[in-house]
């Protein structure tokens, strides 16, 4: 699984913070962690899938339970919904793993939060001032992502071909959110594959920032341009200015799914967001080491490492 590199110009920053402030961190926090699940290679049976379901919190098993499906709907429906809900399992199972690495702290003693945005966090932790996550699911895989200082999205998606329109009249459907660079970008690909591929990339980045700052569905992404070499030294312009304070990469995961990451200021997240974190202002140096590139592939784990706490 390749990974894009980016090589951008990192901006100054006027904020003070406490020097090594990352070196202060428990040792399991001081990087990001990326962490990938294929959930398409796990078939659960229902007893299997129910004793997964049971090591999450009590006050967070409905979230699993809202999937189950009546035996009276179609096959078709039932298929969709398990599928729906291995994946939202799945997604919680990598949340608590998670913090079970970065805590040492049991599944049954974490309590996970949303803000109204749906945006997951943990209570304000001293020994955690930024630390942060977020989830992604789509097609066959489910990621996470983390770091300590920064903020951090995580967005992936499965390039599926339309069934009853071509690939530019289903783009059309996007308009809205694209601007007229992203959009003769897209449309000037050469095959009708590459402009889907194109068009993934470019909503894929926009959901990814839109994650990390903790915005809900109202942003408005049209609003967000990108800009690239050959899908590298990814830069971001809000409303035709430079965000010189995010950096962005792209990866391929196979090859019906890619997935970015957002990395960025606190400064940048919502007030509701914004409200979960600790209140700390960082340094140019320590924020620079957070917005580090990433490694070269994400972590992959099966659903057992994370029911056997081998995460």
């Amino acid at each position: 699984m390749q990974r894009k590199k980016s090589k951008q110009n990192r901006s100054s920053c006027t904020e003070t913070l406490p020097k090594n402030l990352i070196a202060c961190l428990p040792v399991q926090v001081r990087k990001q962690t990326e962490w990938l699940v294929d959930v398409g290679r796990w078939r659960p049976s229902p007893a299997e899938f129910q004793a997964a379901a049971a090591l999450l919190p009590p006050h967070d098993r409905p979230a699993i339970h809202r999937f189950f499906s009546s035996s009276s709907r179609p096959h078709r429906c039932r298929f969709v919904r398990e599928e729906d809900r291995k994946r939202a399992l799945v997604s919680r199972l990598l949340q608590y793993s998670l913090v079970y690495h970065a805590l040492g702290m049991p599944f049954h003693q974490i309590r996970i939060n949303r803000t109204l945005e749906g945006k997951p966090y943990l209570n304000k932790n001293v020994n955690l001032p930024g630390f942060n996550f977020n989830t992604s699911h789509q097609g066959e895989y489910v990621g996470i992502a983390s770091e300590p200082l920064c903020l951090v999205g995580l967005d992936i998606v499965c390039i599926s071909k339309p069934q009853r329109e071509t690939a530019l009249e289903f783009i059309n459907n996007f308009t809205s959110y694209l601007t007229d660079h992203e959009w003769n970008c897209i449309v000037t690909a050469d095959s009708h594959d590459g402009m889907l591929t194109e068009f993934y990339r470019y909503w894929c980045l926009k959901e990814a920032f839109v994650k990390a700052t903790g915005a809900g569905v109202g942003f408005g992404l049209q609003r967000l341009e990108f800009h690239h070499m050959n899908w590298t030294n990814i830069s971001l312009c809000i409303d035709g200015e430079e965000a010189r304070k995010w950096m962005f990469w792209l990866f391929k995961i196979d090859e019906m799914h890619l997935a970015s990451i957002a990395k960025g200021h606190p400064e940048d997240a919502i007030d509701s967001f914004r409200r979960t974190l600790s209140d700390v202002v960082i340094q140019e140096g320590e924020l620079h080491t957070a917005i580090e590139i990433p490694e070269e592939a994400f972590t992959l784990l099966t659903v057992e490492h994370l029911i056997q706490g081998d995460a």
